[in-house]
């Protein structure tokens, strides 16, 4: 039982729950010091590149070309918020066979004016970047920050970021037992190694643990809140809030159900489904997956042999109870007609079935 809101010093409880969910999520993503979430990943993204410019007194981030739109324009709105604190975004373009980062554009762009380098694993279109390591170095080497975005719920089965060099993890909280709701159900995360150059930077509030006057005893409480928004108001790191707090204690039951082998489970599960529902889709006339199999649970349909569009696709699908998958060619018009489908753990075979041979009768009627 614990309060909502109070004093530090009378919310051991709250305090407690908060500790729980840093000490999982940290274990997860395989970093030591997690602070409380932020609104969104996006949030995160923001607040993250933002530590960077700080750590280093540069202003430019390089971003890759292939990114969720939404994420991006909430990135901008944290980087570009004014002239005087201004940072710069150039994008990294991606090898048109594979879908990853194409290394050559980021050696020629790495510059010694760069804060910070953003890569997702996997990558908007779903896709495991293989090259993750030699990015990193790649970083290190121009004395930029690597901060890298991940879905944890891919980490059962994926190496965690820091394996492969990252400095500053973020990523989405929501997949950890949130359901979505309207405007809602959304938090992102930020965590890092626990050293004293990047918990000095951290815009979030954030739970430490400690021994009391009673042998035995555990106390919890805030740590560096003076630098946030809470501490010095407009003068602090960065802003910070609260709406998101409640769902930390959703997610730290959550993760302490699922335990370690949980995660495995449910991320070989998502694997294996999304990778079946590729291959049925596959085998039907005028459609293909582009980018091949290296892919957790998002992956890009190529359409264009269908002579269909990806808009009239989906209003066919829609018409038998469907929504089909997220138009890229508006945001990706060199794909030309493609969507991004995603399959997670809710999904069963059933579903997939029900998909197929929906789609395989929308492709019949031209």
């Amino acid at each position: 039982m614990t309060s909502v809101w109070g004093t530090p010093s009378s919310d051991q409880g709250r305090c407690q729950a908060w500790f729980e969910f840093g000490s999982q999520l940290g274990e997860l993503v395989g970093c030591e010091y997690v602070g409380l979430p932020v609104y969104s990943w996006g949030c995160a993204a923001g607040h993250a590149l933002r530590m960077a410019s700080r750590l280093n007194q540069r202003t430019k981030i390089l971003l890759p070309e292939v990114i969720d739109s939404e994420r991006l324009a909430v990135i901008r709105n944290y980087c570009e918020p004014d002239m005087a604190n201004e940072l710069t975004l150039e994008f990294i373009a991606a090898d048109p066979a594979t879908g990853a980062l194409d290394l050559h554009d980021l050696q020629r762009k790495l510059k010694e004016d760069v804060a910070a380098v953003y890569l997702e694993v996997p990558s908007y279109f779903g896709l495991i970047d293989g090259g993750a390591s030699k990015i990193g170095d790649l970083v290190h080497a121009a004395g930029a920050e690597f901060v890298v975005g991940v879905d944890p719920l891919s980490l059962g089965v994926l190496a965690a970021p820091p394996q492969y060099g990252a400095d500053i993890v973020v990523g989405t909280s929501q997949t950890l037992g949130i359901p979505m709701y309207g405007g809602g159900g959304l938090g992102g995360f930020i965590a890092t190694r626990d050293e004293e150059r990047y918990a000095r930077e951290y815009p979030t509030l954030l739970i430490s643990a400690t021994s009391t006057s009673r042998k035995g005893e555990v106390g919890f409480g805030l740590s560096l809140a003076e630098q946030s928004s809470y501490g010095l108001r407009e003068n602090g790191k960065d802003w910070t809030g609260n709406s998101v707090y409640l769902w930390a204690i959703a997610n730290a039951v959550y993760m302490s159900l699922m335990g370690p082998q949980g995660f495995v489970d449910v991320g070989e599960l998502i694997f294996a489904q999304a990778h079946q529902a590729a291959r049925r889709l596959a085998e039907l006339p005028g459609v293909a997956i582009r980018y091949g199999d290296n892919f957790f649970k998002e992956f890009v349909i190529d359409f264009n042999a269908s002579g269909q569009s990806v808009a009239a696709i989906n209003q066919g699908l829609l018409a038998q109870g469907i929504f089909g998958g997220h138009d890229l060619s508006q945001e990706f018009p060199t794909l030309g007609q493609c969507a991004l489908y995603c399959v997670t753990e809710l999904h069963q075979a059933a579903d997939i079935e029900r998909l197929v041979e929906a789609l395989g009768e929308v492709l019949k009627h031209d």
